[in-house]
C-alpha cells in the first residue's frame, strides 16, 4: 500500500514540475514579436502549448487548383537563380518567393500585403511577411536564416495571432513557411485548436506545380 502511494505521489510531483516548467517558457511580464518565437529555444509543441494549441505532424491533404500554365512563371524563377545566388533573405525574396506570391495574386485579383502589423497581445504581436486577405487567410512567412523548423514555429504563432485577430469564421486557416527554394505548408483548425504541420516539403523550381496548386487552391476556396 505504502509503494503505491509513494507512486501516485511521485507521479503528481512529476505532473506538477512539467507544468511550472511549461509555464516558464513565456514570461507573463514579457514581450514577444513574431519572429521572436524563432529564436526561442524550446519545442514548437511546448511553445504552442502555451497558447492552448496543440502541434501535430502530417501528411496534409491541401486544396489543389492550377488555373494557369506554370512554365512562364518556371522560366523566370530558373533565370532569377542563375543571375542572383539567394544566400540573402532579401535575395530569396527578391529572386523567388514575391514572383510567385505575385503571380497568384494577380491571378486571383486579390492584393498582397507585405509586413502586414497586426497586434493581439503583448505575446501576439508583430508583421506578417506576407498576408493574402482571401477568405481562407492565406500567411506566408519567411524563414529567419534559411531554418525551416523555427520558422514554422514563427508561422504557427502567427495562425494563432490571425485566428484571433481575423473576422473570418472559416473552420481552417492555411499557412506556408519557406525559404524560397523550399516550402511547407501547415493548417490551424480553429474550433479544435489543433495546427497540422506537413510532414513534406516542396521544392521550387522542381516543385513549383505542387506549391501553386496548393497556393492556388487555398486563395480560391
Amino acid at each position: 500500500m505504502h509503494t503505491i502511494i509513494f507512486n501516485i505521489i511521485c507521479r503528481f510531483v512529476w505532473a506538477i514540475a512539467i507544468i511550472m516548467s511549461r509555464a516558464k517558457i513565456l514570461d507573463p511580464s514579457e514581450s514577444y514579436t513574431f519572429s521572436k518565437y524563432a529564436e526561442l529555444a524550446y519545442d514548437s509543441a511546448d511553445i504552442l502549448a502555451e497558447f492552448g494549441v496543440t502541434l501535430n505532424n502530417s501528411s496534409l491533404q491541401l486544396p489543389q487548383q492550377l488555373p494557369i500554365d506554370p512554365e512562364p512563371l518556371r522560366t523566370e524563377l530558373q533565370e532569377n537563380l542563375t543571375l542572383v545566388d539567394p544566400v540573402s533573405e532579401m535575395a530569396r525574396r527578391e529572386a523567388l518567393i514575391f514572383p510567385i506570391l505575385k503571380t497568384v495574386c494577380k491571378f486571383i485579383q486579390v492584393p498582397l500585403k507585405i509586413e502586414y502589423p497586426v497586434r493581439v497581445s503583448n505575446w501576439l504581436k508583430g508583421s506578417f511577411d506576407y498576408f493574402i486577405p482571401t477568405p481562407q487567410n492565406l500567411l506566408v512567412i519567411e524563414a529567419k536564416n534559411a531554418d525551416l523548423a523555427r520558422g514554422f514555429t514563427q508561422l504557427a504563432v502567427e495562425l494563432i495571432a490571425l485566428d484571433r485577430w481575423t473576422d473570418s469564421t472559416v473552420p481552417m486557416l492555411y499557412g506556408t513557411v519557406t525559404t524560397g527554394d523550399t516550402w511547407k505548408f501547415g493548417i490551424f483548425h480553429r474550433q479544435e485548436k489543433i495546427i497540422d504541420k506537413d510532414i513534406n516539403t516542396y521544392a521550387v523550381p522542381s516543385d513549383l506545380n505542387l506549391v501553386l496548386s496548393a497556393l492556388f487552391g487555398i486563395g480560391l476556396s
